[in-house]
């Protein structure tokens, strides 16, 4: 029998690339669905912790694909861990804000729901930094971090001005870090296909 596994699609699972583009086409769809008012901001915080639920084979997929080492597997499921609770901290503050009479410490406590998990983001990659022994590997996670750093700082300090001079609407400032973390990706992204 002749051998018809590819590099995208071996006989381990599926390529990252298919999680990834159903991840991609889900979150799309459901900002549409949203954007289009057909679902409430519930059911589309409900559908997109679900949508999330694919983001667990992305990561298995590429850590099979590229032999990740137990460092990188640790890391992996830190930031997965803290990336769901973010999701979900930040679903359940925006529904207790929107369907309930809030104030004083109760409404400190709910942002801290999604602020938390931030918290756990950031000590996550500092404990990747500490554990990983391999320099080179070191190298790239920071220089992808300070990349994507300069990207939201670029992008805040334009839109900034934008929002300034009454060109666009404001955007609260929760959104850096979503936008730090799809840099992240990028610039990993960016420098394994320039073969850094």
């Amino acid at each position: 029998m002749e051998d018809t596994e590819t590099p995208a699609h071996t006989s381990a699972g599926r390529s990252p690339w298919f999680w990834a583009g159903n991840y991609f086409a889900s979150s799309a769809i459901i900002v549409a669905l949203k954007l289009t008012d057909a679902i409430t901001s519930t059911v589309a915080m409900i559908l997109f912790v679900g949508a999330m639920g694919l983001l667990i084979p992305l990561v298995r997929a590429g850590e099979r694909q590229n032999c990740a080492s137990p460092v990188m597997v640790r890391y992996n499921r830190r930031i997965l861990a803290a990336s769901f609770g973010y999701v979900l901290g930040l679903g359940i503050a925006i529904a207790l804000w929107n369907n309930y009479e809030l104030s004083g410490p109760v409404v400190f406590a709910i942002a801290l729901l999604p602020t938390l998990p931030t918290f756990a983001m950031i000590w996550a990659m500092g404990r990747y930094l500490v554990e990983e022994q391999d320099e080179y590997l070191r190298y790239r996670m920071v220089r992808a971090a300070i990349m994507s750093l300069g990207g939201v700082l670029a992008i805040g300090i334009f839109w900034g001005f934008l929002e300034m001079f009454e060109l666009v609407p404001h955007i609260w400032a929760w959104w850096v870090l979503p936008v730090w973390a799809v840099g992240l990706g990028l610039a990993q992204l960016w420098m394994k296909v320039r073969g850094e």
